[in-house]
């Protein structure tokens, strides 16, 4: 790590966290155990990071900056309501099945036994794309699909379906691909 950028480290730090998180049944996440991975001392982390909790709000800040960042080019690139929210769910699915190791951060699984700001952070996450499903479905309603009084509630079945998945993908060790069986089950809920 010594021939890295100052830049690349804080990445490197992360993606080894990521990847210790693919393994719910390892070893616990330590910040020894992280130095060991990345063969760098305790100190080195927290050059970089003030805590672990500053490391999992990096996996966070990561984690929000691609979904609303897709979500965005969601928003532009799909004028119909139903089809931005069809391609938010394929997307929150996809995510979670491209990075393991996000998933467990996303369920607040990893997040266990860490700072509480860390679990009220990923509270706010569902609050936004729960937001973001309300102002899709709004846009399916002003094009004639669905009723203004159900926007909130389906809105929140979206919700409730994506963590569903997560929840069985991470529990099952990540075998268990959270879009498997997506398109029929997403064409019943936004039908």
């Amino acid at each position: 790590m010594a021939s890295t950028k100052p830049g690349q480290r804080k990445l490197q730090i992360l993606q080894a966290l990521a990847a210790m998180l693919e393994h719910p049944k390892g070893e616990k996440i330590t910040t020894a155990a992280l130095a060991a991975r990345l063969d760098v001392s305790e100190a080195a982390l927290y050059r970089h990071f003030a805590s672990k909790a500053q490391m999992y709000e990096g996996l966070l800040e990561f984690i929000e900056s691609s979904v609303f960042g897709l979500f965005n080019q969601i928003a532009e690139r799909e004028d119909s309501g139903l089809a931005q929210a069809h391609a938010m769910l394929q997307m929150l699915l996809s995510f979670a099945a491209n990075n393991p190791g996000m998933t467990r951060v996303l369920i607040g699984d990893a997040l266990v036994g860490e700072d509480d700001r860390l679990q009220a952070r990923m509270n706010q996450f569902y609050e936004k794309v729960e937001m973001a499903f309300r102002q899709a479905l709004k846009i399916a309603v002003t094009q004639g699909h669905g009723q203004e009084a159900d926007v909130a509630a389906r809105a929140s079945m979206l919700v409730s379906y994506v963590v569903g998945r997560w929840h069985r993908f991470a529990k099952t060790g990540f075998k268990q691909n959270p879009t498997e069986g997506s398109g029929l089950q997403m064409a019943l809920l936004l039908a």
